[in-house]
């Protein structure tokens, strides 16, 4: 070895790669105990616990519904094109996504909504080499305006958007535990299932996500959790990958 190779800096190491999710929140989880709308301090302690969440050193991406606002097959929706109905709907998610973006700002967490609908004075367009960007950045990315494709839902838009940004793991908020064989707010005796396959879903028409997101999430392999984002905490407990919340789908054989 030469005096000059002798002294050549040793180049640094690639960081390691940090965890990467994407949270699916529906739009009817910033109403609260409303039965419209939008409850701002609902949204505040939502935007607690993505805060306390992101600040574990994990990348998180958001998709949010806008069923609080306007659904394109509901009966608000009624005699209207589909299509239309749609885009309205999209409309809604960008709402929420900025309220969303408002309430994460204001505890200091810096988020940037992307939108798949161009309207560049709310929000930056989707492109996902940019949203990638963001993430490594350290922010929050929250997408909007679902695939800005009608007919498609915002489960959809989450199963696509997390493959796009090659996420580890989708995570599904809802109002309960996780996955049962039937509502357990209706059937008492409805089982509840730690883990189970995106077929056994398919095959047992388990209301977890619409058939085209589960199809894909299985067709592409993507790890998928449904957990209860009611229980304070929660947010931060599976997005930290605590086994005990929720209940895990896989892709199986």
């Amino acid at each position: 070895m030469n005096a000059e190779q002798e002294h050549q800096p040793t180049p640094n190491a690639a960081p390691a790669a940090r965890p990467r999710v994407l949270l699916k929140l529906s739009g009817e989880a910033l109403m609260g105990s409303q039965g419209y709308g939008v409850d701002t301090l609902v949204a505040q302690s939502i935007g607690e616990e993505i805060r306390d969440a992101r600040a574990t050193g994990v990348e998180i991406a958001i998709v949010v519904g806008g069923g609080n606002i306007f659904r394109g097959v509901s009966k608000s929706a009624s005699g209207m094109d589909r299509s239309s109905a749609d885009y309205i709907g999209m409309l809604a998610t960008v709402m929420n996504a900025v309220v969303l973006q408002d309430a994460l700002e204001k505890l200091g967490v810096f988020t940037r909504v992307l939108s798949a609908i161009n309207m560049p004075e709310v929000a930056e367009p989707f492109i996902r080499r940019r949203a990638i960007r963001h993430l490594e950045k350290g922010r929050v990315v929250i997408f909007a305006a679902g695939t800005g494709n009608p007919y498609f839902t915002t489960d959809s838009a989450a199963a696509l958007r997390a493959l796009e940004i090659k996420a580890d793991v989708l995570l599904k908020a809802t109002k309960v535990k996780g996955v049962y064989s039937a509502d357990p707010n209706v059937d008492a005796e409805a089982l509840f299932y730690e883990s189970i396959t995106y077929r056994d879903v398919l095959q047992k028409r388990l209301q977890v996500m619409d058939a085209s997101a589960i199809s894909l999430c299985m067709d592409n392999g993507l790890p998928l959790v449904v957990f209860d984002m009611l229980k304070p905490g929660n947010i931060r407990r599976v997005v930290t990958g605590e086994h005990s919340i929720g209940t895990r789908v896989y892709a199986g054989e």
